[in-house]
C-alpha cells in the first residue's frame, strides 16, 4: 500500500481454501501523520493470479481510523525511495534486479534527525533465499532434481549514500502462505507474513553532510557471495528478484545547527566470510548422493559525526544438508545483530537507543515425484522464532510497530505434508503451534494457537476448541504449479 510514491504498508494474502478465504487485519499507522495530514493518493496494490486452478478474486475493503491522542513525537517530513510511479497509478517498488533503486533527494537544512527505514522482500528466484546453495554447486543434483538456486543463502541489503555506505540490513527469512507446505499456513500464517516490519538505519550523522541544500544519491542495494573466485567475496550477482522500498523520516528543528560539508567517519570493514562444502558419492555409480555447505558471516559497522553515532554489530550462520540424491533438505540458520543509535548533546552527555535481534529458523524438507501419475508429494518439519528488543527511539518504530521500550518474541513451529495428483486434485495436513509475547508501553500481550488441517484446536486467548474429526483427516488444497514454487528446489 502506497500514499503517493511511499509505501506504508506491505502485507500478503491467506493461504487460499476451496471455500474460500476471509480475514482482518488492523496496522498502526500514526507513524505517518504528516503524510495523513495532506491528500493523498492510495494505491494498495494485491497482486492475484486467476487461472484454471486458482479462480477467486479479492474483494478487499480499506478502513482508516482517526484518533486525537497524545503520542509520541512523529517524523515533520516522510521522503520515498522508491521508483515514483503513482502518477501512473502504479505501485512505485523497485524490482532488484534489474532496476537501479537510487533516487537524489534534497534534505531540508532544518533536519536535526533522519532515519530510513527498508521493506525488502525476495520474490521467484530470491522468495527461499536462505535455502540457496553456493554457486558452484548449484547442478550437484542435476539429473535428480535440476538445477539449485545460488549465491549462496546469505543476502545482505545495504544503504547508500553519495556511494557510501550508511548501513546495512540482514533480512529475517519470511515465509509467505503456500511456501515450504500449504498445510503449515491454514488458517495460522507465518510470522510477519501479513505485515512486513521494516528495519530501520540512523543516518543523521550524515545530517552534515546532506543538510547543504543540494541534491544527495541514496541508493539501496542487494548482496549476495560469490563463492567460485579464490576469495570469497559480496557480489551484487543474483537470481530476480526482491520487491525494494525505502523512506527517510526527518524530524526538524529550526534551532539545530549542523556543520555544512562535513561527512561523517566512517569504519566499514568488509565483512569476514567463512564457508565450507563437501559432496558425497556413490561408491556404486558415483552419482552425487549428498552435498553439505556452511556459510558464516561477521559484520561491524560504526558511523560518527560530531553529535551522532550508528553502530551495527551483525553475526550469520547458515548450516545446509542435502541428501538422498537432493530430494531432501535441511537448513539450519542464525541471524544475530546489536544496533546502536546515539547522539550526543551540548553537555557531552550521550543519549543512546539500543535494539538487539534474533532470527533462528530450522527447515527440514523432503519431496518426491511419481511417474505414473505425474503427482508429488512434501513433508517439511519447521522451528523459526522472532525475537526483537528496543529501548525506544524517536517516533512509531517500522521495526518494532511501536514506540519506546518493547521486548518481543515469537517463535513457530510445526509439520505439514502435501499431495498433488494430476487430474485428482491436491490435499494436505498440518500441525502448527505459535506462541507470541510482547511487552511495550508498560503491558504484555501473551498468546499460544495451535491449528490442525485448518481448525484451530487451541487458543489460549478464547479457550480451547477441539474438532477431532477435522484435525485427523485431510483436506482438500488448490493445486501448485509445481515442486520449485513450493520449495525453491525440484522440477518446475
Amino acid at each position: 500500500m502506497f500514499l503517493g510514491d511511499i509505501e506504508v504498508f506491505r502485507t500478503s494474502t491467506a493461504e487460499p481454501t476451496t471455500n474460500g478465504i476471509i480475514y482482518t487485519y488492523i496496522k498502526e499507522m500514526s507513524q505517518y501523520i504528516v503524510l495523513w495530514k495532506q491528500p493523498q493518493k492510495v494505491i494498495f496494490d494485491l497482486g492475484n493470479l486467476i487461472d484454471d486452478t486458482y479462480t477467486g478474486i479479492f474483494n478487499v475493503t480499506l478502513t482508516v481510523s482517526f484518533s486525537k491522542e497524545g503520542n509520541a513525537r512523529m517524523a515533520d517530513m516522510i521522503l520515498p525511495i522508491s521508483a515514483r510511479q503513482s502518477s501512473r497509478n502504479a505501485s512505485s517498488a523497485f524490482l532488484v534486479p534489474p532496476d537501479n533503486a537510487a533516487i537524489a533527494l534534497i534534505i531540508p537544512s532544518a533536519a536535526s534527525r533522519a532515519m530510513v527505514s527498508i521493506s525488502a522482500c525476495g520474490q521467484l528466484e530470491e522468495e527461499f533465499w536462505w535455502s540457496n546453495v553456493l554457486s558452484q554447486d548449484t547442478t550437484t543434483f542435476q539429473n535428480t532434481v535440476g538445477e539449485l538456486y545460488g549465491s549462496s543463502p546469505f543476502r545482505e541489503i545495504q544503504l547508500f549514500i553519495d556511494d557510501t555506505l550508511a548501513g546495512v540490513i540482514w533480512p529475517f527469512p519470511i515465509i509467505f502462505t503456500g511456501g515450504v507446505a500449504p498445510g503449515f499456513w491454514r488458517p495460522m500464517v507465518g510470522i510477519d507474513a501479513f505485515d512486513l516490519r521494516e528495519p530501520e538505519i540512523d543516518i543523521s550523522p550524515f545530517l552534515p553532510l546532506l543538510t547543504d541544500g543540494l541534491a544527495h544519491f541514496f541508493q539501496i542495494k542487494i548482496a549476495a557471495l560469490d563463492t567460485i573466485s579464490s576469495r570469497v567475496t559480496l557480489a551484487y550477482s543474483l537470481g530476480s528478484f526482491w520487491v525494494v522500498t525505502g523512506k527517510i523520516f526527518l524530524y526538524l528543528d529550526e534551532n539545530h545547527a549542523c556543520s555544512l560539508n562535513k561527512p561523517p567517519k566512517v569504519i566499514a570493514p568488509q565483512p569476514t566470510l567463512t564457508i565450507t562444502r563437501a559432496i558425497v558419492q556413490s561408491p556404486r555409480t558415483g552419482a552425487n548422493e549428498s552435498l553439505s555447505y556452511s556459510v558464516e558471516v561477521e559484520r561491524f559497522l560504526n558511523i560518527t559525526s560530531s553529535y551522532y553515532s550508528w553502530c551495527q554489530n551483525l553475526t550469520f550462520s547458515n548450516h545446509g544438508l542435502l541428501n538422498k540424491y537432493g530430494f531432501s533438505q535441511r537448513n539450519a540458520q542464525h541471524t544475530l545483530g546489536e544496533l546502536s543509535a546515539s547522539r550526543i548533546g551540548p553537555d557531552e552527555r550521550s543519549v543512546q537507543n539500543i535494539t538487539t535481534f534474533k532470527y533462528p529458523l530450522d527447515v527440514n524438507t523432503t519431496y518426491s515425484v511419481s511417474s505414473s501419475n505425474h503427482g508429488f508429494a512434501i513433508s517439511a518439519l519447521i522451528n523459526r522464532g522472532l525475537e526483537i528488543y528496543s529501548s525506544g527511539a524517536l517516533g512509531i518504530s517500522t521495526y518494532t510497530l511501536t514506540y519506546g521500550n518493547s521486548d518481543l518474541q515469537a517463535k513457530q513451529w510445526g509439520k505439514a505434508y502435501y499431495s498433488s495428483i494430476t487430474g485428482e486434485g491436491s490435499y494436505s495436513s498440518g500441525d502448527t503451534s505459535e506462541v507470541f509475547e510482547e511487552t511495550s508501553r508498560g503491558s504484555t500481550y501473551k498468546r499460544y494457537v495451535k491449528a490442525v488441517n485448518g481448525t484451530v484446536i487451541k487458543d489460549t486467548k478464547y479457550g480451547e476448541r477441539l474438532n477431532r474429526s477435522l484435525h485427523l483427516g485431510w483436506h482438500s488444497s488448490p493445486s501448485r504449479a509445481s515442486v520449485k514454487s513450493i520449495l525453491g528446489r525440484g522440477p518446475r
